[in-house]
């Protein structure tokens, strides 16, 4: 079975990759200062020591592709139980096949967010491929080159659990037809040996000056390697490198969640990895267009209304949890001094039928994102949380429940209930936990990304998201975008199901 990145695809990622290399560098504020544009050509690929400062800040560069973002829309948060499409009724209509899972594999959201991640890759490639016969500083370089394998191994994750097989990429010169490699062995042969070595080269995250956080750390290396290990089940190695996430020290809980997300909180003591952005509206400028696909819609105009918080969602929370108010933008509510009025054009209240007895949407919005102001231009300056220790906690949780310690389970579990302002869960044995644990996640992350993943690696997707017309043994994964079957001719085969 074999997979084609066809000729435009290829050509797309090789030019916008060389284009990223002279997006951001340092220069002497922060690595999402604009560097000079001009002529690119092979020669400007990296070849000293300031190249390739500029070839690994593209790699963090391509994390402004508002297409990385699951093809601009989150997707994958609408596709679980935790978020309806939202925005203006008529505005990207298309959506609402990721609602009722009607979407297909020529669904126009599937090939962007297909294509962003091969661009980013063949970004890291750059680094990891040009930047080791440069002469320069050896500890400095290899720095650079951990950096861009721990971004590889986080696009390569993101790829693996959204599509299963795909291309092995770790070339700058790809050929035209590839094998697509089966998950495991990109698993064993790129995603796991990368962070491996990202821990061992990477400073933690304290070691960085000012102008430099934002950048990939140790901790984050190991976060993200256990919670591989977690979609892996393997429970062991996941207890392993949270375990000395926690005994390291140098990351504890915001007190009040909503710090957590907030701007003053950003790159705070909870953070593990985010995305740094500037309030332009611009990504060549340092902008992210993330929180402003999902701002308020309408007063203030905060963005497009995007990814609107289920009523499931809304009933999900247990009784007295901060994190109700903190994840969920009401109307009516005010934030930062500002009034919440919302979108004229949206009804605040819509059913499923013309009863009005069941509730299927009410106007909200994701908190999450918000940034004070009432204009758009600050929504593009949110830093993306995608690693705290919140995740580190509940990952340890559940692999210290997996292999029989139910007792610190049970501890990192309280830890994340007392932040949230609720009483210890008294929860006794595995099965118990184990629940507890699956309802924690969901409050912890919605609105993140993450339930749509839980719900698939947990086996539980079935049986929550089948009402909505999920099918088992098909949308476990996202289709391979058409396009590429089509230009393959018929050399790609479609994922089961599709």
């Amino acid at each position: 079975m074999k997979i084609f990145i066809n000729n435009s695809i290829r050509k797309l990622i090789i030019l916008c990759t060389a284009l990223g290399i002279l997006t951001f560098t340092s220069c002497g504020d922060d690595f999402l200062n604009i560097s000079p544009q001009g002529s690119i050509t092979e020669a400007l690929f990296p070849q000293t020591e300031a190249d390739a400062l500029l070839s690994v800040n593209a790699v963090y560069g391509t994390l402004h592709n508002w297409s990385y973002w699951y093809g601009g829309f989150p997707i994958t948060d609408i596709l679980s139980d935790d978020a309806r499409k939202g925005s203006n009724p008529g505005d990207a209509a298309r959506l609402e096949l990721f609602e009722n899972y009607t979407f297909t594999s020529t669904s126009a959201d599937i090939f962007p967010y297909y294509g962003a991640l091969y661009k980013s890759i063949k970004s890291a490639n750059v680094v990891i491929e040009k930047v080791p016969p440069i002469e320069m500083d050896e500890a400095l370089k290899s720095r650079y080159i951990a950096e861009a394998k721990f971004l590889r191994a986080l696009f390569y994750f993101n790829l693996v659990r959204s599509f299963g097989d795909v291309p092995k990429v770790v070339t700058t010169t790809p050929e035209f037809s590839l094998p697509r490699s089966p998950k495991i062995e990109i698993y064993n042969e790129i995603i796991i040996p990368d962070l491996l070595e990202a821990i061992s080269n990477l400073p933690e995250k304290t070691e960085y000056s000012a102008p430099d956080l934002g950048r990939a750390t140790r901790g984050a290396a190991k976060l993200l390697l256990a919670k591989v290990y977690l979609y892996r089940a393997d429970y062991a190695n996941a207890l392993i490198y949270t375990t000395e996430i926690i005994n390291s020290g140098l990351y504890v809980l915001e007190a009040d969640f909503e710090m957590a997300f907030s701007v003053a909180g950003q790159y705070g003591m909870e953070s593990i990895f985010e995305v740094g952005s500037r309030p332009f509206e611009s990504s060549e400028l340092g902008g992210n267009q993330y929180a402003n696909t999902q701002g308020v819609r309408g007063d203030p105009n905060k963005g497009w209304g995007f990814n609107r918080p289920s009523v499931d969602l809304i009933n999900s929370f247990e009784a007295g949890d901060e994190r109700k108010d903190a994840t969920i933008i009401f109307l009516g509510e005010t934030i930062d001094g500002v009034f919440i009025v919302g979108d004229i054009s949206t009804n605040d209240v819509t059913y499923t039928d013309d009863t009005m007895t069941d509730t299927l949407e009410i106007e909200t919005y994701n908190q999450k994102i918000w940034t004070p102001g009432t204009t758009t231009v600050e929504q593009w300056g949110y830093n993306i949380r995608l690693l705290r220790y919140a995740e580190v906690l509940l990952i340890a949780a559940e692999a210290a429940n997996e292999t029989g310690n139910t007792g610190d389970a049970l501890i990192y579990i309280n830890l994340i209930r007392e932040r949230a302002g609720l009483l210890p869960s008294l929860a006794a044995g595995q099965d118990a936990i184990r629940a507890e644990i699956r309802k924690q996640r969901r409050s912890e992350f919605a609105m993140e990304g993450e339930r749509f993943f839980d719900l698939i690696r947990t086996g539980t997707a079935s049986d929550v998201l089948g009402p909505l017309g999920f099918i088992s043994g098909k949308h476990e994964l996202l289709p391979i975008p058409q396009s590429e079957i089509d230009l393959s001719g018929g050399t790609i085969t479609q994922n089961p199901g599709w």
